[in-house]
């Protein structure tokens, strides 16, 4: 089997990882997107005209179905919370790169707006596709165990026999298909949104929660996609390095896990789950913050 992305080794701070280079897969579509899209990537055409989803206005998922939908020729409707004028008048980042491949998005109020998530989870028409939040949704599942069976054929032709598995979490779709897929490896993860509890529930409505999956927490809370010195900090140590992450879950989820890392015994693989077009948004946020 070609894996879709290589690993390479990583030295950072004296230790040794390994990187899976999910986020090289595709410029768009890369990362975890890319491995929860894999089943609509597969797709042919012809089976939809139209993809509806939900979510941020510089959301990856976003971006990666924009441009799903613009190779498939699929006509794509997201919707969203009010977005402020200023980002309205002149769309940056992600927001901008969707819009120019043909997304039609649509505001509703923030009273409103779980009602109109309700109906667009009950399409009326065969034609038109609903996909959850972040790519929250059993369609995901067969794209990452295409990625764990990657997993699993370069563990063995290196001959590890302790393997750690690392992937930040959303929604905790990666994570949880990960484990399952994988049941003699150590898949850990971190709460990027939410918190630990909010994360349980989300992969719970997945299904059971695997014994091998295992939530590190770090020592300070950290609201989601919010500009923090520290993240910031890391961002640029692991850039120099030699490898680039996203601001938002790479960071969290490497600060979280280096505050772990003198009890995790055995290889540690990362999976590298994209998203680095992001960067830009976040980037300009945290100069506004003169950090």
């Amino acid at each position: 089997m070609q894996p879709l992305s290589a690993v390479v080794p990583f030295l950072f701070r004296g230790r040794d990882f390994f990187v899976k280079r999910d986020d090289l897969i595709d410029p768009l579509l890369s990362g975890n997107k890319y491995r929860k899209l894999y089943t609509l990537i597969q797709t042919p055409a012809r089976r939809y005209r139209r993809i509806v989803s939900y979510g941020g206005t510089q959301s990856n998922a976003m971006l990666s179905i924009a441009a799903l939908c613009d190779q498939k020729g699929w006509d794509f409707h997201y919707t969203c919370k009010p977005v402020p004028e200023h980002l309205k008048s002149s769309p940056t980042g992600n927001l901008k790169l969707a819009l120019g491949l043909g997304m039609q998005l649509h505001e509703v109020e923030h009273k409103q707006f779980d009602a109109a998530i309700a109906s667009l989870g009950t399409p009326t028409e065969a034609a038109t596709l609903f996909v959850p939040q972040g790519g929250a949704d059993p369609i995901a599942q067969a794209g990452i165990n295409v990625l764990a069976r990657e997993i699993k054929a370069w563990q063995q032709a290196q001959g590890i026999e302790t393997l750690h598995v690392v992937t930040p979490s959303g929604t905790g779709t990666t994570a949880f298909y990960l484990a399952h897929a994988l049941p003699d490896v150590a898949v850990l993860t971190t709460a990027c949104v939410g918190d630990r509890d909010y994360l349980i529930r989300q992969m719970r409505m997945l299904g059971e929660l695997p014994r091998n999956l295992r939530i590190l927490e770090n020592e300070k809370k950290h609201h989601f996609a919010r500009p923090y010195a520290e993240f910031l900090a890391l961002y640029r140590e692991l850039k120099e390095a030699g490898i680039e992450f996203d601001l938002i879950y790479g960071a969290n989820m490497w600060h979280t896990l280096l505050q772990n890392i003198d009890a995790i015994e055995g290889a540690i693989l990362y999976v590298h789950s994209g998203g680095l077009m992001g960067n830009e948004t976040m980037l300009d946020r945290y100069r506004h913050k003169g950090l």
